[in-house]
């Protein structure tokens, strides 16, 4: 299962308290007293794996460490400890208090989202020719606090986009080492899955529904994972009663989410072609034609279309 939305909880640490303190030596007063520890950073970092928001399902909220308070003979006291939360690169954080948004979109790349506070001074920063012996010292701030929504947009080169039980997920299966789950029945994927075609990302879109960006079914959580790719792979079954109306409701619905998302380069494949016969196929191909002349006849099971399928996921690659 893929987290793909998650609400925590970050809070910067407090900074630790300056204190009063004085010389104990014999005929030396002065003031000693040292400055807290400055408190920890709560940071963001960008991983690989697509399942890291999995281990926030249950711990929701991320204090970063206190800093020390100071200690006598103008001792610093320690700087609190610093978190770092790992995210899929792709990860969206919202900041609900702020409204600022962070992208996190490479690997490694590290990014703070609440501060810690800031130490406070011990007595000795207060001394002065009339005041010898301070006996004021400051207490370390409170680090920021934020509510944040992260939320997993992925980063793909092309996603397979279509209606459910549109062979998506088979044709994924069939181009990388990819398991997703497939059924032989009327079925749409509950999760994306990535799969790696020779360094080129492919990612199968979760059937999406007439209706999807408004919000029903699962199409929302859904249609924000088209963004981030490069190419769409539109795939249309078969068995599909009326191909043009399938192509047109999925072009409405990413019209409606986003246009430019409705824009980007796009390519269609007739899929499930073994289900029919070669004098119905060719027709079906003749009915989409009337949408785009570049109809690609897809079936797992002909390795000759999977060839062209390849063929074209190389040039993509090579324009990368």
């Amino acid at each position: 299962m893929i987290v793909d939305e998650i609400k925590i909880k970050v809070s910067g640490g407090k900074g630790g308290n300056g204190i009063v303190a004085f010389n104990k030596n014999k005929g030396e007063k002065g003031p000693t007293g040292g400055d807290g520890g400055n408190g920890g950073n709560v940071h963001l970092e960008g991983v690989s794996n697509l399942t890291a928001l999995n281990k926030f399902r249950f711990k929701k909220e991320f204090p970063a460490g206190d800093g020390v308070d100071g200690k006598n003979k103008l001792l610093e006291g320690a700087k609190g400890k610093d978190i770092v939360l790992k995210v899929p690169i792709g990860t969206v954080a919202h900041n609900l208090d702020t409204g600022k948004n962070i992208e996190i979109v490479n690997v490694g790349e590290k990014t703070m989202i609440a501060k810690g506070g800031k130490r406070g001074r011990g007595n000795w920063h207060f001394r002065s020719s009339r005041n010898t012996t301070p006996r004021e010292c400051e207490e370390g701030i409170e680090g920021q606090r934020f509510n944040f929504i992260l939320e997993l947009r992925m980063i793909a080169d092309v996603g397979f986009i279509g209606l459910p039980s549109a062979g998506k997920s088979s044709l994924l299966n069939a181009l990388t080492k990819a398991k997703a789950k497939t059924a032989a029945y009327h079925f749409t994927t509950l999760e994306p899955n990535l799969g790696d075609y020779y360094g080129l990302i492919l990612a199968d879109i979760p059937g999406l529904i007439e209706g999807a960006s408004s919000g029903k079914g699962l199409g929302i959580k859904f249609l924000r994972h088209i963004k981030r790719t490069r190419v769409l792979i539109h795939c249309i079954s078969c068995e599909s009663e009326n191909l043009v109306k399938d192509y047109k409701i999925i072009k409405e619905e990413l019209r409606k989410y986003e246009v430019a998302i409705a824009r980007k380069k796009e390519y269609i494949f007739l899929t499930k072609t073994d289900l029919v016969n070669k004098k119905e196929a060719k027709e079906k191909m003749k009915e989409l034609k009337k949408i785009s002349p570049d109809i690609l006849a897809v079936s797992i099971y002909d390795k000759d279309s999977l060839e062209k399928v390849k063929k074209l996921l190389n040039g993509i690659k090579d324009k990368k």
